[in-house]
């Protein structure tokens, strides 16, 4: 259970949101929609206790997150908005190097498989620089390939630069992290092909 309780944001000075409630039971998906500046990246970011709320508490398992600290960021993955990926590394070597930061154990040879589902097969060995944006977007995705077992998935803006069959992959992926008893946040401008989710996904406008 992910539980946001009146949590306020402030950012140079000015409230972006304020007094926000929320609870996300375990097999559901809570999908942060706003316009640009509202606050979206950094809800995320307090809700990966990356940035502290001006007021309010945020709760995983009915304990503050602040209290948690390295046990807290042990049961989530969080992707930024940016793939953050190292040009002239290899989309393995970065695949490798995220889940290495990240606190995860994967092989090389696991890191290849995750490539693989993310629809990148033959792309292990070539330095970042030369992907397409699409490309380096499934490479920082593919962590979550990797992370069945982690039981909160942070994404922001997770289907840009994706085409339909990326975005139908990342979909279905969602859907098996849900049926797990997983907790997803997410934010994301598009209006992409979460119909099937539709039951598990509590809305939060900002």
């Amino acid at each position: 259970m992910l539980e946001l309780h009146d949590v306020t944001c402030v950012r140079g000075g000015r409230a972006l949101f304020s007094h926000l409630d929320c609870q996300v039971a375990p097999g559901h998906l809570l999908r942060v929609r706003g316009a640009n500046g509202a606050g979206k990246t950094s809800l995320l970011r307090m809700v990966c206790g990356l940035l502290p709320a001006a007021q309010g508490q945020i709760r995983w398992c009915g304990d503050r997150i602040a209290d948690l600290g390295e046990q807290f960021a042990r049961q989530l993955v969080y992707v930024g908005h940016a793939a953050a990926l190292k040009d002239d590394l290899s989309a393995l070597e970065n695949l490798q190097i995220a889940c290495l930061l990240g606190g995860l154990k994967a092989t090389p040879a696991q890191s290849r498989e995750a490539l693989v589902a993310a629809g990148l097969p033959g792309r292990f060995r070539v330095p970042a620089r030369h992907l397409s944006q699409g490309q380096r977007r499934r490479v920082a995705l593919a962590r979550l390939v990797l992370s069945p077992t982690v039981p909160l998935w942070v994404l922001d803006e997770p289907f840009n630069a994706l085409d339909s069959a990326a975005t139908e992959w990342l979909c279905t992926l969602l859907g098996a992290h849900l049926k797990q008893d997983g907790v997803v946040v997410l934010t994301s401008h598009q209006d992409v092909a979460l119909d099937a989710l539709a039951q598990r996904i509590v809305p939060l406008g900002l």
